[in-house]
């Protein structure tokens, strides 16, 4: 039996590590009181502070990162030495979960915008799908002098947009909006600590659907969803989560409708979960003929949509309550369409004309897919939710023009059933937005969104190349021909 106390260290280490992170928030919360109400000039500063140069600042933040990745390495490599059983795991993403839940948003500043539709909607009772809030507040000269959470979404980048969620969302921020009674601290950490329990969830969902400590274990403590998820406080997690609970109602709990439902509240935040539609609906009946197969498809297809449906009453006044995904396809930032936009395109016409053919032939494709489905006689899940999760990355590259980081938090649900070299991409993408980001703590992130694609997207070429150990392959090659040679 190997001595596991070798290996304890490793565990502390992460520890400290996470502690460096937070120690730029405890420094702002000395210095300014607890005040989470950071300047928008501050985002993107990792040390929270004007007076050190953007550079050294990044700088720090890539030492932290690279020394937290070494742990997380190793880590993951000596798990079965470290941890015992799975409880252990899920103390330990709790603890590095809690510090990194008291770190400030230094990426992004949307939990503000989230608690701002949250509070309009709760306090000043507007329809935050056809009223947004710099509108309301100006056109009514509201007085938000003693509201401090709606004072920081009115100076967000997004006050001027209706929302651009789905009402599961909307409904989730406005109750957490309402008990935190305009403070902006309140709001932002039960934002947080809800977070840190969807989090937990999702390890728990993880090692539930694959029986392995390995997924809860890369899935928990991984620096990218602890700063996109925990410290930044995005919302891709709660799609995660609900996505997580409808493979779990399906496959272990053999449950269509819940699973359904399930998919549905996903999909009431973010419109992607879409595509897993077909595949559990054909699943659950693929035994059947095809008949009963299309039947059950235009059944169960309904219920979903009204499933889907019934959240959009709420606030459902007229088609309008659809914008907010128009809007979300009519911004661009660092992918793809940005880099085509600023560098081949010579208008915005030919863009729009682009995606607009991108998107016919994804759901052509698409189509295609769930034919093949509906006649397959030997319907294996895990080579089919492979063929999603394909689709999933072609919607990331291919079919988002507001591309942003914390989307690839969207590859989790689908990490159980890929093949390790696929397993290991999925991670390291994650933790290549973090590396690309950089590019943002030194410029801001004005003017290098296109620098920041093709960093990352160099990075899952040397990725590829790694896992498929061409680099090897090409050394023995040389090697062998200099022998030869000789």
């Amino acid at each position: 039996m190997k001595n596991t106390n070798n290996y304890k260290f490793l565990k502390l280490g992460l520890i400290i590590v996470s502690i460096c992170f937070l120690l730029p928030s405890l420094i702002f919360f000395i210095n300014n009181g607890f005040s989470s109400d950071v300047d928008s000039e501050l985002e993107f500063r990792f040390l929270l502070s004007y007076n050190i140069s953007r550079t050294f600042q990044a700088l720090v933040y890539a030492i932290l990162l690279i020394a937290f990745l070494i742990f997380y390495y190793l880590i993951i490599k000596k798990r079965k030495e470290i941890f015992k059983d799975i409880k252990e795991i899920y103390i330990f993403t709790f603890i590095i979960g809690i510090i990194f839940l008291f770190i400030l948003p230094f990426w992004c500043s949307d939990i503000y915008y989230y608690l701002g539709i949250g509070r309009l909607n709760s306090k000043y009772h507007q329809n935050p799908y056809y009223v947004d809030m710099k509108s309301y507040i100006d056109e009514n000269n509201t007085d938000i002098s003693k509201d401090t959470l709606m004072q920081k979404g009115y100076k967000n980048f997004w006050a001027n947009t209706t929302v651009v969620y789905g009402p599961i969302w909307t409904i989730i921020c406005s109750i957490v909006a309402f008990f935190s009674f305009g403070k902006l601290n309140i709001g932002l950490l039960l934002f947080k600590f809800i977070n840190l329990f969807i989090h937990i969830m999702n390890c728990h969902l993880l090692y539930r659907l694959s029986k392995k400590k390995i997924f809860p274990l890369l899935y928990g403590i991984n620096p990218f969803i602890l700063i996109e998820g925990l410290s930044n406080v995005h919302n891709d997690m709660f799609v995660v989560f609900f996505i997580l609970l409808s493979l779990f109602l399906l496959l272990k709990k053999n449950n269509l409708v819940l699973s359904l439902l399930s998919l549905a509240m996903a999909t009431d935040i973010k419109y992607f979960p879409i595509l897993l539609l077909p595949l559990l609906i054909i699943y659950k009946y693929k035994d059947k003929d095809i008949k009963t197969k299309i039947c059950k498809c235009i059944s169960f297809g309904l219920l979903y949509m009204v499933f889907v449906g019934i959240p959009y009453l709420i606030y459902m006044k007229d088609i309008n309550v659809f914008m907010g995904l128009i809007t979300q396809r009519e911004r661009y930032a660092k992918g793809l369409y940005l880099v085509i936009l600023k560098h081949f395109a010579k208008s915005f016409e030919e863009v729009g004309s682009l995606k607009n053919y991108a998107l016919l032939l994804f759901f052509l494709m698409y189509v295609i897919n769930c034919i093949f489905l509906l006649i397959s006689k030997n319907l294996k899940f895990y080579k089919e939710n492979r063929t999603i999760f394909g689709f999933t990355v072609a919607f990331l590259f291919f079919l988002i023009t507001n591309f942003q980081p914390w989307y690839f938090m969207w590859l989790i649900p689908f990490i159980i059933w890929q093949k390790s070299d696929t397993i290991k991409l999925i991670i390291q993408m994650q933790i290549l937005t973090l590396i690309a980001n950089i590019i943002f703590l030194i410029y801001s992130e004005g003017g290098y969104q296109d620098i920041f694609f093709t960093i990352f997207v160099l990075g899952i070429g040397i990725c590829v190349l790694i896992n498929k150990k061409v680099f090897i392959k090409i050394k023995d090659f040389l090697i062998e021909k200099k022998r030869n040679n000789i």
